[in-house]
């Protein structure tokens, strides 16, 4: 064999093993991930090594900004991730997952709520995010686009992370509330889940921290997010792929 084309077939060999492997896993032990509340379950099954801070993804921005140790920041929405980008706490985000908002009421529905038009009734407690916090923006977009904004009369509670909102629906404490329709699936039987005429565009963006000490790791961390276990497991969840 040539020496060129000798060159060439170990040149081709190396490529084929290395650059289309799928990672299967990340060294994330050591690694703390400040993510939101609603990629608890999922999160927390890629990656059991790492340190979770599940939060709002307002409330994480703001303690990034007030330099609490991070490596890895993962949003319910755009907004947060880009402006920590923009003020230099973080590397460009990439959108990596995405999401469905959908009423929820009790399994047993005391209430006999059937449609967002129902959460007007005398008596109705509703629960939902508090402004600012991604679930309740959506939440309020949503009820403006369907001219349902009287229905916000009967809040009892506005939470400060998606599975605030959860928690006090499942309790009975509120008789609906809006969530992700991936919080409606791991709930699994304690709730109904009602489908919505319109959807916000509900986007998951997820970027490497500027000051971490662990830079490579948390790399190898979003490559796992991006790659094909990643995608299987948000799938799984009932998340939606960019």
């Amino acid at each position: 064999m040539r020496r060129s084309a000798w060159l060439l077939a170990v040149a081709l060999l190396a490529a084929s093993c290395g650059s289309d492997d799928e990672p299967e896993s990340a060294d994330a032990g050591g690694l703390t991930v400040f993510a939101a509340a609603s990629l608890a379950e999922v999160f927390e099954q890629l990656a059991p090594e790492a340190t979770f801070n599940f939060a709002g993804s307002d409330e994480l921005a703001t303690q990034i900004r007030e330099g609490a140790p991070a490596d890895v920041y993962a949003a319910a929405g755009p907004r947060y991730a880009n402006e920590l980008a923009s003020e230099g706490f973080l590397d460009a985000p990439r959108v990596f997952a995405t999401n469905r908002l959908v009423l929820i009421v009790p399994a047993d529905n005391p209430a006999g709520i059937e449609s967002v038009e129902d959460l007007g009734g005398e008596g109705v407690k509703l629960v939902i995010g508090a402004e600012g916090v991604p679930v309740g923006d959506y939440t309020r977009s949503v009820l403006e686009t369907m001219g349902a904004e009287d229905v916000l009369d009967n809040v009892v509670s506005n939470e400060e992370d998606v599975k605030g909102v959860l928690g006090k629906v499942v309790s009975g404490d509120a008789d609906a509330g809006f969530v992700y329709v991936t919080d409606s699936i791991a709930a699994r039987d304690e709730v109904r889940a009602i489908e919505l005429p319109v959807q916000p565009l509900v986007e998951y963006p997820i970027g490497i921290v500027k000051d971490s000490e662990r830079y490579e790791a948390a790399e190898a961390l979003i490559e796992l997010v991006l790659g094909e276990k990643g995608r299987q497991a948000l799938e799984e969840a009932g998340f939606g792929l960019p």
